[in-house]
């Protein structure tokens, strides 16, 4: 168990992020029975690896929203290898779309830069 400096070090997160993942529900931290003193919160190896998981997610795409459908099912082992794979194939078919218009904004951009340079357009 460790607190959420510790976790913040360890998942290379800002610990504000990390609160911001527990206030939308993507991670839960838990306190320690019968201790009042203080509000301590400790996470889990488990929120380590969501962390990393959200992190890695973000990082090839997934909104937060996408991420939070699947995230608890995924780490609860309730998908199956085949959700997954369907799971991922979709994002990979949303980036492919993606780049095909990224692809089309370069070339108008593109030919808008030869217009200018050319003085064919004002």
């Amino acid at each position: 168990m460790k607190l959420i400096s510790q976790l913040s070090r360890e998942a290379n997160i800002p610990i504000g992020t990390i609160r911001f993942y527990e206030k939308s529900g993507l991670i839960s931290g838990t306190t320690k029975q019968g201790v009042t003193s203080n509000n301590y919160v400790y996470y889990d190896d488990e929120v380590t690896e969501k962390l990393r998981f959200i992190k890695m997610a973000k990082a090839v795409g997934f909104t937060l929203a996408e991420i939070r459908q699947v995230i608890d099912a995924w780490y609860q082992k309730e998908l199956t290898k085949a959700s997954k794979m369907e799971v991922l194939n979709l994002k990979l078919e949303q980036i492919d779309t993606k780049i095909g218009e990224l692809k089309a904004m370069k070339k108008q951009i593109a030919r808008c830069k030869y217009n200018i340079e050319n003085g064919l357009s004002q």
